[in-house]
């Protein structure tokens, strides 16, 4: 009768051919986990560099809010109750309180701002641009615009509007001379602004 030696297999060489076996049936699956895993890191690296961003967003807006209630109010009050619209630092800096203005037409508001202009006199602060939309292979049809707009139907775009620095130079104008501006049409700001030139 044979002798019969059975075979022993330990635990260490069961795993390694099974991580063998997987390695060379699946190097597809292990590129994957690789992947996932880098991706993974890549994710949380994104999440954490958001959240710094947003902190630091919040931060700067914080100091953005502070510097304008010093530029705009704190130091104008200061240098107005002094009496002084410019000084000079020691250390050379040069500190003004200028005067800012800002005027906007806002569209619910466009007809009623340009009838008060136009009534005022001042009806040629507004920009008129007319425009007809002609279709395609008409390029030739441009230059008789004149007739194009009644006889072949095309309706022309009217456009009307005041170019901001215009409307902000005649509002400061009529602050100036103590002329009226009136809120009803206009969106209206007027207020100070430090300005710091550094001794360079």
């Amino acid at each position: 009768m044979p002798d019969i030696k059975p075979t022993q297999q330990t635990a260490g060489s069961g795993i390694d051919e099974l991580q063998q076996m997987f390695v060379e049936d699946a190097p597809q699956q292990v590129n994957e986990l690789n992947n996932a895993e880098t991706l993974s890191s890549h994710v949380l690296e994104l999440q954490k560099l958001e959240d710094e961003i947003k902190m630091d967003e919040e931060r700067l807006s914080q100091k953005k809010a502070q510097a304008d209630k010093l530029s705009q109010q704190v130091i104008p009050e200061i240098m107005d109750s002094m009496k002084l619209k410019t000084m000079k630092l020691k250390d050379g800096s040069a500190i003004e309180v200028k005067e800012i203005y800002s005027a906007t037409i806002p569209l619910d508001k466009r007809e009623g701002a340009f009838n008060w202009l136009r009534n005022n006199d001042l009806g040629d602060l507004i920009k008129n641009e007319i425009t007809v939309s002609f279709g395609r292979n008409e390029d030739n049809k441009a230059s008789e615009y004149a007739n194009l707009a009644e006889s072949n139907g095309y309706q022309p775009v009217q456009k009307l509007k005041v170019e901001p620095m215009t409307l902000k130079a005649l509002y400061r104008e009529r602050v100036e001379k103590e002329l009226d501006l009136p809120s009803e049409h206009f969106n209206l700001f007027k207020g100070n602004k430090t300005k710091i030139t550094r001794n360079k």
